[in-house]
């Protein structure tokens, strides 16, 4: 398999300066996209919600077995069976609720990054591809601080 090359599109800002568990629902993050792609966010704001998808730049390691959050209420599991950051590749993805667009900013609520964190792509909720009835996960999330 080949290397992978990524190119952010832009960077998150906002108050949040250090890793942390939780605490992001009414976070307010500006999305500032490079001039370059300025033009890709034409119509974004006729959706209520994206997907911002970005790089956990601050995690320098990986684990394939997690305890989340650290919870002893909760078993340890697989990297990919929860949405722990240290992973192969610390790729993020978040949907936020979109409260407008102002030239090659974008401010979104809710996104769980760090300040400054670089932003690889940001994608509209589409509910067919992004929704589902039949979602599930374990009872363990609920023991998580989300």
């Amino acid at each position: 398999m080949g290397e992978i090359t990524l190119k952010p599109i832009g960077v998150a800002r906002n108050s949040i300066k250090e890793p942390q568990f939780g605490g992001f629902d009414d976070e307010i993050t500006e999305i500032v996209v490079d001039e370059d792609y300025a033009d890709g966010l034409d119509d974004i704001t006729k959706y209520s919600h994206v997907i911002v998808v970005f790089w956990m730049d601050q995690v320098d390691e990986c684990n394939l077995h997690h305890r989340p959050q650290g919870n002893p209420d909760v078993p340890v599991v697989g990297i990919f069976a929860c949405r722990c950051p240290q992973r192969p590749n610390p790729i993020a993805i978040s949907t936020v609720k979109l409260l407008g667009r102002e030239g090659n900013k974008i401010r979104v609520k809710g996104l769980d990054a760090i300040d400054g964190s670089p932003v690889i792509d940001i994608k509209p909720v589409w509910p067919k591809y992004d929704g589902g009835e039949d979602r599930r996960v374990p009872s363990w999330v609920d023991k998580l601080d989300l």
